[in-house]
């Protein structure tokens, strides 16, 4: 049987043991070592287990025969869609920008840090695209909405 654990391949491995305390908690036994466990998350109709082996986390899931179908097909790749703008989510004022024109940027990629509240926060890109124009500086004061940056 194949199972993915942390999203690798793993065929299931002979002479490993498990003794349940509770409904939550076990002991694994493998090659003469134990393992203390923990059921962190029981999804079981979707095939999938989050556990918690000597206090290390593992994302598990037994492995369908569709799966290489969804990933042949390309439907197993997270959307990520382009961005076209940036907009202040709050009144503030611009300390810092880190990203210049012609940065490509995805999900994730520090933008700019903006000061509102006393709070200094960091707005990241919701998206993927490459920086088009900038209108802001550092310094500004912006309103909540104000066009920051522009995408292609």
């Amino acid at each position: 049987m194949t199972w993915i654990f942390d999203q690798q391949e793993t065929t299931t491995a002979e002479g490993a043991s498990i003794k349940w305390i509770d409904q939550r908690f076990f002991t694994l036994e493998f090659e003469g070592t134990q393992f203390h466990g923990e059921i962190l998350s029981d999804l079981s109709e979707e095939h999938q287990l989050l556990l918690k082996i000597n206090h290390r986390v593992f994302h598990i899931r037994k492995k369908h025969a569709l799966d290489e179908l969804i990933h042949q097909l390309g439907m197993d790749k997270p959307k990520i869609r382009k961005i076209k703008v940036v907009n202040a989510p709050m009144p503030g004022r611009i300390v810092k920008l880190l990203v210049s024109i012609g940065d490509c940027v995805d999900a994730g990629t520090p933008l700019v840090s903006l000061e509102a509240m006393k709070m200094e926060n960091t707005l990241k890109s919701s998206g993927t695209g490459t920086v088009k124009t900038i209108h802001v500086c550092a310094g500004s004061v912006v309103e909540k909405g104000a066009l920051l940056f522009e995408f292609e």
